[in-house]
């Protein structure tokens, strides 16, 4: 059945290879005036306009669809459909915990490892969930360290800064096999008229963190609070605040990368587990689990949300290291079958950049052809090197409508005017669209529901200086997509 699937899948490909060659209509005269307004040439545009059920019919709209373009965060596209179709909606990460020692009267008598594997949202609570688990197991005090693995992942050092000069800024955290709560601290403000001060509340709680309860209230409008505020972050043992929190503001949440992010799953840990009431008489450090522990079976098993729900949030929300984990995780999980005469998987090989390009490469040959592969980077888009045409993503668009897992990638995007990174984008068609931007890059894909009843695969990248005021541009196509009658 799944090589019918795939054969089925591979000829569909075909088809519209063939007919991405016949001519195509020009660009829209609403599309063609908005590029004018913005200043952008079309020959720094790509679009392509698809019916998703009929590989074998010619374009509505193709221009430019062979050239490489940036994709920006478009390329998650990419990586999750590869994700479900290799590893299926089901799939979970699992974090073992495996204790070394003896527990007597709520003292474990040697050290806890945490051995992570790739979880794409150990967020806080799921961590407090985690912590209080392993007091389930009746250790309050570790008389030892908590030592914390993460060489399932084989990673070279990134500074958060290289990208674009922004390192405290989340959406520039770097893959971690153990990524706590996305390497960040969420501090909420809420104002106290009575006490002139706005209390502060810092999620998860570092160890070792000097983190200011209050920090006065001002007057005037709400604004620009975090200027106001004054932050300085650059102490990783001292957070502090210069200025003052707006009162009209009311309740605030901060999201700021923790400015060393080496440490961060360290203190975070710690943190947590001291404000559960537990004690360590050793460290929270780095390290990895001993072979003889590893090979037996771990205390418990913390797992994670499964694959569907991961994807949403990347797809909804473009959230750049939880794509990167699920691209590592192509490259260590995909593929790999038990020795021949083995009663148990082998032991997966450290994830890394390099496997997971190769792993996706090869899907994308068995699913699509050799035609048009993309050159892939971290497989989130937050990158320059990274590059697809608009008609290998329609193809791939194409083959993701009548696979198993459609209605899994398509509930993932952004719906136009109701939820996402799109949902401030106002119009009368109903579309789900993948959403990029980086600097000098706009891009949106995915699939667009006409008045007619039809659905048509969409993409549009722009690659230019003046690409985000070519942002009408591309709202202009996706409502003259929902207007096919």
């Amino acid at each position: 059945m799944q090589l019918s699937i795939r054969m089925l899948l591979c000829g569909l490909a075909a088809g519209l290879w063939v007919s991405l060659s016949a001519t195509a209509q020009p660009l829209p005269p609403e599309v063609d005036a908005a590029l004018a307004r913005a200043k952008v040439p079309r020959d720094a545009v790509s679009f392509l306009v698809l019916d998703a059920q009929n590989p074998g019919a010619a374009p509505r709209l193709a221009h430019r669809a062979q050239t490489p373009m940036n994709p920006a965060s478009v390329m998650k596209l990419v990586t999750t459909y590869a994700a479900l179709d290799l590893l299926g909606p089901a799939y979970l990460w699992n974090t073992p915990v495996y204790t070394e020692g003896a527990i007597s009267n709520g003292v474990l008598n040697g050290n806890l490892y945490i051995k992570g594997q790739g979880d794409p949202k150990l967020v806080l609570e799921r961590l407090w969930l985690l912590l209080r688990r392993v007091q389930g197991l009746g250790i309050k005090t570790i008389a030892g360290d908590i030592v914390l693995d993460r060489s399932a992942f084989n990673l070279p050092e990134v500074d958060p800064a290289q990208f674009d000069g922004e390192p405290l800024r989340p959406y520039n955290a770097a893959p971690d096999a153990l990524l706590v709560n996305f390497k960040s601290v969420v501090m909420t403000f809420t104002p106290d008229r009575a006490a002139q001060v706005a209390q502060v509340q810092y999620d998860p709680p570092l160890a070792g963190v000097a983190l200011p309860a209050t920090v006065a209230l001002g007057a005037g409008d709400c604004g620009d609070y975090r200027a106001a505020l004054k932050a300085d972050f650059a102490d990783p043992l001292r957070i502090r605040f210069a200025g003052n929190y707006p009162a009209s503001c009311g309740e605030k949440v901060w999201p700021v990368a923790y400015v060393d992010p080496k440490t961060y799953a360290q203190r975070a840990v710690l943190g947590l587990w001291d404000s559960l009431g537990g004690k360590v008489h050793g460290s929270v450090r780095l390290g990895t689990v001993p072979a003889a522990l590893a090979a037996g079976k771990p205390a418990l098993v913390a797992s994670s949300v499964p694959m569907a729900e991961v994807i949403r949030d990347i797809n909804k929300f473009s959230n750049n290291v939880m794509a990167q984990q699920m691209f590592l995780t192509l490259g260590r999980a995909a593929y790999v079958s038990p020795p021949t005469g083995a009663t148990a998987p082998a032991e997966l090989a450290p994830g890394s950049f390099d496997a997971s390009r190769a792993v996706v490469q090869r899907w994308w040959r068995e699913r699509l052809g050799n035609e048009e592969l993309p050159v892939l980077d971290n497989g989130s888009g937050l990158s320059r090197q990274e590059r697809i045409t608009a008609q290998a993503l329609g193809r791939m668009l194409q083959s993701a409508y009548v696979s198993p897992v459609m209605s899994e990638l398509m509930s993932s995007l952004p719906i136009s005017g109701v939820d996402g990174t799109l949902r401030r984008v106002k119009g009368s068609t109903s579309a789900h669209l993948k959403t990029g931007s980086l600097s000098n890059v706009v891009a949106r894909a995915g699939y667009v529901l006409a008045a007619s009843g039809k659905r048509y695969v969409l993409v549009a990248f722009v690659n230019h200086a003046n690409a985000n005021e070519a942002r009408p541009a591309v709202d202009a196509l996706v409502e003259w997509a929902g207007r096919d009658q």
